[in-house]
């Protein structure tokens, strides 16, 4: 046994602390879901207030993705993130402190909203382009499930939390979580593998990572003004904001809040929650398995269809006990819910190369964090609007069928290498 841990690969470990990382981000986001009544309770503000914070957390978690890979391309890895998490940390006390629902958006907007983006998956698929030539695909849906394994660890300790002592004791958990990490990280992460005097896992040569992006913020808004011209880019950005909508914003946000509406106890609402990420955790993994088997095209036709069949069955199953169709619909989410991440990970270094497909994908991932912004603020809205979430879930069972037909249009795109290919032939 100590054989094989002394033998095991520097890549694995460095995929150990992105992981736990990983799991740090997706702590705060297990927060709010259960959060939004306590505060409104406590400070008697609405639900379109709360879910406002919410969704300017989401746009800036969003946002800032393309912009780490340039932040960790210019100061390293273990400088960004271990800032990011002690960022994080700092936010989520400085709400314990808090008087006015201002204060709220911009703690969890903008302190923790960059903060987490720094965080993002943009930072898992750079380890994994770094540090694996082989097993990317599988490396990446480990990343992705850190987001339900955090969801999972969190989410039901949190709502015990504040049901016993409060909302504020749940922040500074998930506060203190972050700042142990911090040093951890900045003592053990690495850029690359050469760092280290190795080759990536997988690798017999030092691999061909193709054009560069200059460290530079406006290298990164270059690449999105040259990626914008690619009709690939823009049927992944539509579909990953359809799946941003779908999750983060609207499951992610208002579940809770929506159980609790048809009578169900807050704690039983987060266990559902935190089996959706059990059953995530499976699905993603498995997703980056096939990521490396099959086509990513049909794998994402087929995810983003399901998912749109299962939010139509939402208005009907939800109700003050757990049924058998409730939990049908919570095991098939949850082997859904972040599935996709793999395989548009995979397509982004398709369509436009290794090299600059981390921030490449980074843009691609803002679309999804904009898209789960519109919807936790526009299924706030519904809700004080209506009265119930009917509207916010047909919405997006709707936009996630468009986005599985949107899917099938890549076939006839060709990548940017192919393209190049046939200019010259052309000349």
């Amino acid at each position: 046994m100590f054989t094989v841990v002394r033998n095991l690969h520097r890549a694995w470990w460095i995929v150990a602390i992105t992981f736990l990382t990983l799991i740090s981000a997706a702590a705060f986001r297990s927060t709010t879901g259960v959060m939004l009544v306590p505060l409104e309770n406590e400070f008697g503000w609405s639900r379109s207030v709360t879910s406002s914070a919410v969704a300017l957390h989401l746009l800036m978690y969003g946002l800032t993705a393309p912009f780490a890979a340039t932040l960790i391309e210019r100061f390293s890895m273990r400088r960004v993130v271990a800032a990011a998490l002690l960022l994080v940390a700092s936010g989520l006390y400085l709400t314990t402190l808090m008087t006015q629902s201002w204060h709220l958006i911009v703690l969890w907007g903008l302190f923790v909203g960059f903060g987490t983006g720094c965080l993002a998956l943009v930072f898992g698929a750079a380890v994994a382009n770094r540090w694996f030539v082989k097993r990317r695909g599988l490396v990446t849906g480990v990343f992705s499930a850190g987001y339900a394994t955090g969801s999972m660890i969190f989410l039901p300790l949190l709502t015990f939390t504040i049901e016993s002592s409060g909302w504020r004791s749940a922040s500074i958990t998930v506060a203190a979580f972050c700042t142990v990490l911090a040093p951890i990280v900045f003592l053990f992460l690495r850029d690359r593998p050469s760092d280290v005097g190795l080759l990536p896992y997988g690798a017999t040569e030092e691999p061909e990572m193709g054009p560069a992006v200059p460290a530079t913020a406006r290298g990164a808004i270059e690449v999105l003004f040259t990626s914008m011209r690619h009709p690939a880019f823009w049927v992944l950005a539509f579909t990953f904001f359809v799946c941003g909508w779908s999750t983060n914003g609207l499951i992610g946000t208002h579940f809770i809040p929506a159980a609790h509406d048809h009578g169900m106890p807050a704690t039983t609402a987060a266990s559902l929650l935190a089996i959706v990420g059990i059953f995530d955790l499976i699905g993603t993994i498995g997703s980056g398995y096939l990521t490396d088997k099959i086509s990513s095209i049909w794998l994402l036709a087929f995810f983003y269809g399901m998912r749109g069949l299962a939010l139509l069955t939402i208005p009907v199953v939800l109700g003050p006990h757990v049924n058998p169709p409730l939990i049908f619909f919570i095991v098939f989410y949850g082997l859904d819910w972040i599935a996709t991440v793999p395989p548009t990970v995979q397509l982004c270094r398709e369509y436009f190369g290794l090299g600059r497909s981390g921030v490449v994908y980074g843009w691609v991932f803002a679309f999804h964090m904009i898209g789960a912004a519109i919807a936790a603020s526009f299924a706030g809205w519904i809700r004080e609007s209506n009265g119930d979430y009917a509207i916010a879930w047909y919405t997006a069972a709707i936009l996630c069928l468009i986005a599985a037909a949107a899917m099938l249009l890549l076939k006839k795109i060709p990548t940017i290498a192919q393209q190049e290919a046939e200019e010259l032939v052309a000349h």
